[in-house]
Order: structure tokens, then C-alpha cells, then sequence
């Protein structure tokens, strides 16, 4: 995702999904739309007063998960 950056920060402000990972419920992964069958799925931890980006990627299907929202 190197040199995509603004679509990094689109994902994160304005996601059309998120979910809330199986394995950590720490974790979430915020989904946005790119093309009709693309994603970016940024993942970050939210623990405590900390937030911080674990890692960003392009996908073609949303992870299995709790949908936190839209609800």
C-alpha cells in the first residue's frame, strides 16, 4: 500500500464497515470500497487509551467477524 496513503486515511475516517476481529476483540478491521469487487481493509488495535494501525491491505471479501458497524 505503499504510496496509497490517502485511501489508508479514507478507510480509517470514513469505513464502510467494521468489524471486530474472532481472534482478538481488540482488533477491528475497517473495510472501504475501492473498485466493484476490491476492499482496503486496515486493521488497528484499540487497547486501553491506545489505538495504533497493525497493518493495511487490499482484499476481495470481508473477513468473517462481528459487524460492528454499520449496525
Amino acid at each position: 500500500m505503499l504510496g496509497r496513503e490517502d485511501a489508508v486515511q479514507l478507510t480509517l475516517e470514513q469505513p464502510e464497515q467494521i468489524r471486530q476481529s474472532r481472534s482478538d476483540p481488540q482488533v477491528f478491521l475497517f473495510y472501504r470500497g475501492e473498485d466493484t469487487k476490491r476492499w482496503v481493509c486496515a486493521v488497528a488495535k484499540h487497547a486501553a487509551e491506545q489505538a495504533f494501525l497493525i497493518t493495511v491491505y487490499p482484499t476481495d471479501a470481508i473477513k468473517e467477524g462481528t459487524q460492528i458497524w454499520p449496525k
